[in-house]
């Protein structure tokens, strides 16, 4: 028992609060994990609630960003391994199957160059076009054609992005080693060589070594390779200077057969200073937009050669022909004088024009040719021109003394009349 002293009571209610304090914390204990359940059953409701919307969304975006990252990725790519251009190179000549389908840019856009008019533009151009876009302005024009043309061809096309990007970085190459030129014949230059040395052997032996026994042979060789190297010398030299049949690339693709054989423009239209200056002249853009300020839309070459011409106009540049006949500077001529007082048309210098698509000179502008043009064509003297600086052919004439008058005979031979 306890006495009822002071140190009695506290040594009997100790074990009580001791006792008190070991419930307390026992209560305390089991109301936290009560809470702490309910708290994760409601926290776990919202979470699965809100976390799977967000994680759903999450994926949604992430399967979005799987679709179009690659691509625009792929599109700025601008280093490339070897392997990587030959890919593209195969893609661009149709080396590569894509698919069950065969795609070949080479058969429609040129990699060599070519006399011929091709109205597709050549790998170069395209080269130069797009060299400081990026593959998709590329993949835009292949898979989305504007043109009737284009369309037409890349109405299959099936390229991947990465597709797209090969050829490209294939294409962009051109741009430093241009279009492959084709290769020389040396068939005359090589006969040339083995005549010349020929002639060498020969000539030492007969002079000094005196091998062949029979000087018939050495005598022969000598003559004959003689003979064929002033030949090709004689032939070679006539010819330096001379350009017949030259035709070079223009930088539009402008065909003579469209304009001047199937729409029947006529010739003075766009060369009109022919009858009355030296030289025809090469028609001014203003000429040209006469008719394409309507006509933007070409049946051959789609939009793209008369953009040339109206990005030429609205940048105030002339457009750079290549002039293709050309005489020495000393030699004079005058277009005046032969279209409009001789009457001469552009034929007859020029060529059948209107079925040309390509501009390439016809004769080869000799001095031979010219007089040989003055000995055989005649004047016409009802030319105003005649009456008026030729009287007396023309009185003879109406007189019945003569039947016709011939250049060669009022100074078409005379060297005076060219070279002054």
């Amino acid at each position: 028992m306890c006495k009822y002293s002071h140190e009695g009571k506290i040594k009997c209610l100790l074990p009580l609060i001791l006792l008190f304090f070991i419930v307390f914390l026992a209560l305390s204990n089991s109301l936290q994990a009560q809470n702490t359940t309910k708290a994760q059953v409601t926290d776990t409701s919202k979470v699965q609630h809100k976390d799977t919307t967000k994680a759903q969304l999450a994926d949604t975006s992430n399967d979005t960003l799987k679709h179009q990252l690659p691509d625009s990725l792929i599109y700025k790519k601008i280093i490339f391994t070897t392997e990587e251009f030959i890919r593209g190179e195969r893609l661009f000549y149709g080396l590569v199957y894509l698919g069950d389908q065969l795609v070949n840019c080479a058969a429609c856009h040129n990699t060599t160059v070519s006399d011929t008019l091709n109205w597709n533009p050549d790998a170069l151009e395209i080269s130069i076009k797009y060299l400081n876009k990026s593959a998709y302005d590329l993949s835009k024009v292949l898979l989305r054609p504007i043109g009737k043309t284009m369309k037409l061809v890349h109405k299959e096309f099936k390229l991947t992005a990465e597709d797209i990007v090969l050829i490209k970085a294939y294409m962009n190459k051109f741009e430093t080693i241009g279009l492959k030129q084709s290769k020389p014949v040396i068939t005359n230059l090589l006969l040339l060589i083995i005549a010349f040395i020929l002639f060498l052997v020969a000539t030492t032996d007969l002079i000094i070594k005196k091998i062949f026994k029979n000087r018939r042979i050495t005598w022969a060789v000598i003559t004959v390779t003689g003979v064929f190297i002033t030949w090709i010398l004689a032939v070679n030299a006539i010819a330096f200077g001379r350009s017949k049949g030259y035709a070079p690339a223009q930088p539009i693709k402008f065909s003579h057969a469209v304009h001047a054989g199937q729409n029947k423009t006529d010739c003075n239209y766009c060369h009109y200073t022919a009858k009355i200056s030296k030289t025809a002249g090469i028609p001014p853009g203003s000429i040209c937009l006469n008719c394409h300020f309507l006509v933007r839309n070409g049946t051959r070459s789609g939009t793209a050669e008369i953009a040339k011409v109206l990005g030429a106009i609205d940048q105030n540049k002339p457009v750079q022909w290549v002039r293709i006949y050309r005489l020495p500077d000393f030699v004079f001529f005058s277009h005046e004088q032969h279209v409009s007082a001789g009457g001469i048309n552009c034929e007859a210098c020029h060529g059948n024009v209107k079925e040309m698509n390509r501009l390439y000179q016809v004769p080869d502008l000799s001095m031979g040719w010219c007089i040989d043009c003055h000995k055989a064509r005649k004047v016409n003297l009802s030319n105003e021109y005649y009456k008026t600086y030729y009287p007396d052919f023309v009185s003879s004439f109406k007189a019945g003394k003569i039947d016709s008058v011939m250049i060669a005979s009022i100074g078409g031979k005379d060297c005076g009349k060219c070279h002054y």
